[in-house]
């Protein structure tokens, strides 16, 4: 069960791999997020493998270029309501946000 259900709040799953955001709907998250913006980006293998550094995510434009690009680079999951929105790690966040 997730949190939304848990707390009986509607939610709408994006799955970002099929479903990848866009330029337009990513500075819409960014201008609801409490987080800072170079959370957004994975620290994985992935990363590793295209041999990135902080510099390269260190700014909004950056952060935005890079996820469109390379979207499975995007930290998950990201929680959006109409005034907010937040990376949710760790999952406490959630239910935070939620109730």
């Amino acid at each position: 069960m997730s949190i939304a259900e848990e707390l009986g709040v509607d939610a709408e799953i994006v799955l970002y791999i099929k479903n990848p955001p866009d330029e337009a709907t990513l500075r819409d998250i960014i201008s609801k997020l409490e987080d800072p913006v170079t959370n957004l980006v994975r620290r994985d293998s992935m990363w590793k493998k295209l041999g990135l550094e902080e510099k390269d995510a260190a700014t909004e434009d950056q952060v935005v270029k890079l996820l469109v690009k390379h979207k499975q680079l995007l930290q998950r999951p990201i929680v959006v309501t109409s005034k907010k929105a937040i990376v949710g790690r760790p999952k406490e966040r959630i239910r935070e946000l939620l109730s």
